[in-house]
């Protein structure tokens, strides 16, 4: 197989001195060769970097019938390898590993360590508010995937959803935890068990969800997957820095409550149109989460207000969470900013 390999290294490289001359930056070899996890039918993972356009004409897939072997002759840009020592997804074997067998010029081997280098220096700092928020974007990815599968009719597209899950739900714990896939599929189960920050029977859940038979089973057994997941990240979110409550950082804000949704509530309860009160709870409940997310205010929850049955019960809720709010006003120091009638707030909106 060395020799295999060999030669198709060598076709690369006198290919591009023909064809695109200065486009072939450097060849390295990665995946199974480079980790000595190969067999008699294990195909030839290279990086060929290429500089320009013109490499493009390197890649070529095809058979090889005597081996029965199939081969991939792909090109990765610099702007690729950039992209992948910022750290935005775990699949950066390619950059990280990559034993590198020709190099057409030696500032293409340390452009290319600066890169590894980049991509180190991230791996090994301390684990931050800004390495969850990546993580949970591969999460939220895998949630937007699960949805597609909860709807899902035909066996086929709820497994087709099923697998984008996993491998996002695979990446985003491999993310939590600041490291990066380097042996492959094949591997990921041990790879994964070798993670501190993980749900508990992990590879077993992902296992239920490839052995499942209809799509009732797979819905079952993604819904726990993801849960327990989501369940993990939530215990492991660095908690963000907060402002206390002043003028600043929450003035205005009881008002526009009052604004947006008070008397909303009660023309609802008056025409029972629970669409109207229950739409209105979410977008406050939105407001006040936003808040609570920048300043150090306590918990409301808007939508514990509402009840279907009973709509006037629903607007009293919220006069009580709002009366409860301005406790947030006097903390800060904060007076509401009220006026007898219109001509009394011009005379003071216009003398301040």
């Amino acid at each position: 197989m060395n020799i295999r390999n060999q030669k198709i290294i060598d076709a690369v490289i006198e290919k591009a001195s023909r064809v695109c001359p200065g486009s072939l930056a450097l060849i390295g070899i990665y995946g199974s060769f480079a980790t000595g996890d190969y067999h008699e039918k294990s195909d030839l993972d290279l990086l060929v970097l290429i500089n320009d356009d013109n490499g493009w004409q390197l890649s070529r897939t095809f058979i090889q019938d005597d081996t029965g072997v199939g081969h991939d002759i792909y090109c990765t840009t610099w702007e690729s390898l950039r992209s992948d020592a910022l750290y935005n997804d775990p699949n950066i074997s390619k950059l990280m590993d990559s034993e590198i067998v020709y190099c057409a010029d030696e500032k293409y081997k340390r452009e290319l360590e600066v890169l590894r280098k980049q991509a180190g220096d991230i791996l090994s700092a301390p684990f931050s508010r800004e390495d969850h928020i990546k993580a949970e974007n591969m999460l939220k990815r895998a949630e937007c995937f699960y949805l597609s599968a909860m709807i899902a009719e035909s066996l086929s597209d709820a497994r087709a959803q099923a697998g984008y899950v996993v491998y996002y739900i695979e990446n985003a714990v491999a993310m939590l935890n600041k490291r990066y896939f380097r042996y492959g599929t094949k591997r990921v189960y041990e790879e994964l068990e070798h993670m501190d920050k993980k749900p508990r029977g992990l590879c077993e859940m992902i296992e239920g969800v490839l052995s499942a038979g209809s799509v009732g089973q797979i819905q079952k057994s993604l819904t726990l997957l993801v849960r327990e997941t989501v369940r993990v990240f939530a215990s492991t979110e660095a908690p963000a820095a907060k402002k206390p409550a002043t003028a600043d950082s929450i003035g205005g804000t009881y008002e526009e409550m009052v604004s947006n949704w008070r008397n909303k509530m009660y023309v609802a309860a008056e025409t029972n149109n629970r669409h109207l009160a229950f739409m209105s709870l979410v977008s406050m409940n939105a407001m006040i989460s936003g808040i609570g997310n920048e300043t150090e205010i306590g918990s409301y929850d808007a939508l514990g207000c509402y009840d279907p049955n009973d709509l006037n019960r629903t607007a009293r809720s919220v006069d009580e969470l709002l009366n409860e709010y301005l406790k947030e006003y006097q903390t800060a120091n904060l007076q509401v900013e009220r006026y007898r009638d219109t001509d009394d707030f011009v005379r003071h909106y216009m003398n301040v």
